[in-house]
């Protein structure tokens, strides 16, 4: 994810608690965080998939 995203994903929560949201940026910031979450769950799982346990 890009950092124009990350930064989108920002200024719709700082505009949420500000003045509220239209559901135009309701639905962008939904998918926008959806992405965000499926992003970090693959690095974690990638990093999870990379422990290799000793004795």
């Amino acid at each position: 994810m890009d950092k124009s995203k990350l930064d989108r994903i920002g200024e719709l929560y700082r505009k949420s608690k500000a003045e509220g949201l239209t559901e135009e940026e309701k639905m962008e910031q939904a998918a926008l965080r959806k992405e965000y979450i499926e992003l970090v769950k693959r690095n974690f799982r990638g990093t999870l998939d990379s422990i290799e346990y000793k004795d």
